[in-house]
């Protein structure tokens, strides 16, 4: 992306210079987060609601912090903010930064808002260093990534690009009973608009999307590492709401043979679930399956009956596009095999799938040079979760990831990323800009 204005091209010096110029915004950086937290604290853990109070209490802030800092503003018809640090020729395909300010119901401070911090460092690092982008670079909170409140998953990203679900404005959210349309609308941004299919964000005018994250497992935070460069990010296969269907009978009257359990049959399908995840593991293949809800009817269970049925969810991800595929196909064999084993029934309803999102080779391969030059200690790294950076990613928009170190997991309101860590994740963040988003540098003091 680096190209020549005035004669010459910004040097790696200049670059450096820039990263640790990030240094210098930790007091900010911290301020930030603390007004996250103060302002959206509930009891133990956070909560920004999608579309609700919370959320809305981060936008702002965020529109304030890019207002007082001097840059531009502008909100799209899905509410995602934008924070632009201008380039000298707007017509150019811009690079975007950016994360979601949406939280669990109890969450932790850092899930997604550490991002968005990042890059509002990033950008007021690059100017007061005296650097001139040759493009905008735009700082995106993105709305409702997380899909606990109206069950889709990134649905923010996914509006801005153009690609939502034909019907998902009218999905409730889990709480309120409201559509998303609704909540929408209250927020100040417009449902007619989205439905019209008019993306604010066209692939042809994006040049890159990266995205800074806590990671939200313990590989990090084992190795000691502050920073992971993220290898790609897993596609799943989701059954949101299946069941199985044995018949209820009585405990103590019914012998063994003549039982259809579904809690049994439940059992097993579990129990060769984790068989398989152990055999892939054991032949060095990606993969991941988690039971999130596994229960009976109240209405219908008792201690001393026989469970007729059972209602569960499954999601199962991998790196591997075609081990994914395989997977779907081993849950349909295995739950065949059980039903016919057990005398049940399975159905699976309906499944939801998300494609495996690759990271962009070269941005990768930037971020460890920029890693290696700046002394950050790194290791490559897959994402086992979603994050908004798959929206572009299967968009067609070139995208990059970093991890940052964090304890304690995430989606809960213990977890424990360290300043400095996220700083040196955003001296690389702000690395990569310098190097590859720069038309001129202008010492600090000179002027623009």
């Amino acid at each position: 992306m680096t190209s020549t204005v005035q004669g010459h091209l910004p040097s790696l010096d200049a670059a450096v210079a820039t990263a640790g110029a990030v240094l210098e915004q930790e007091t900010l950086a911290g301020s930030l987060l603390d007004a996250l937290r103060e302002g959206t604290s509930r009891g133990r853990g956070i909560c920004r609601d999608a579309y609700g109070a919370g959320e809305n209490f981060a936008h702002c802030l965020l529109a304030k912090t890019g207002r007082d800092l001097g840059f531009l503003v502008d909100q799209d018809a899905a509410a995602n903010t934008y924070v632009t640090f201008a380039g000298r020729d707007r017509t150019q395909p811009r690079v975007i930064v950016g994360s979601h300010l949406d939280s669990v119901a109890d969450g932790g401070n850092f899930d997604g808002a550490a991002g968005v911090v990042a890059g509002l460092i990033a950008i007021k690092a690059l100017r007061e260093s005296g650097f001139e982008p040759r493009c905008d670079i735009t700082v995106m909170g993105a709305r409702a990534e997380e899909s606990v409140w109206f069950t889709t998953t990134f649905f923010g990203s996914s509006a801005a690009l153009g690609k939502l679900a034909p019907d998902v404005l009218e999905r409730t959210r889990v709480d309120t009973g409201k559509t998303l349309a609704e909540h929408l609308r209250a927020c100040g941004g417009d449902p007619d608009r989205l439905r019209s299919g008019e993306p604010y964000l066209k692939p042809a005018n994006v040049a890159a999307f990266l995205e800074l994250h806590i990671e939200q497992g313990p590989v990090l935070e084992a190795e000691k590492l502050p920073v992971g460069i993220v290898t790609g990010i897993r596609g799943n296969w989701r059954l949101p709401a299946a069941r199985i269907i044995g018949k209820y009978d009585h405990c103590g009257g019914v012998p063994r043979a003549w039982r259809h359990d579904s809690v049994v049959a439940g059992a097993d399908l579990v129990h060769a679930l984790d068989a398989l995840w152990r055999e892939w593991d054991a032949a060095g293949r990606d993969m991941a399956f988690t039971i999130g809800k596994f229960f009976t009817d109240p209405q219908r269970h008792a201690l001393t009956k026989i469970s007729g049925e059972v209602s569960f969810s499954l999601d199962a991800r991998s790196l591997d596009a075609r081990a994914l595929a395989e997977l779907e196909e081993r849950v349909h064999a295995i739950a065949r095999e059980i039903a016919a084993r057990r005398g049940v029934t399975f159905d699976l309803g309906a499944a939801t799938r998300a494609p495996v999102a690759a990271v962009a080779p070269a941005i990768r391969a930037s971020f460890e040079t920029g890693a290696a030059g700046l002394g950050i200690p790194t290791r490559l790294i897959g994402s086992g979760a979603s994050h908004d950076a798959a929206a572009f990613a299967q968009a067609g928009i070139p995208m990059g990831m970093l991890f940052v170190r964090n304890a304690n997991g995430s989606h809960n309101p213990s977890e424990q990323m360290e300043l400095a860590d996220l700083m040196q994740a955003t001296r690389l963040l702000a690395w990569w800009l310098a190097k590859h988003c720069v038309a001129a540098w202008v010492p600090q003091g000179v002027g623009a």
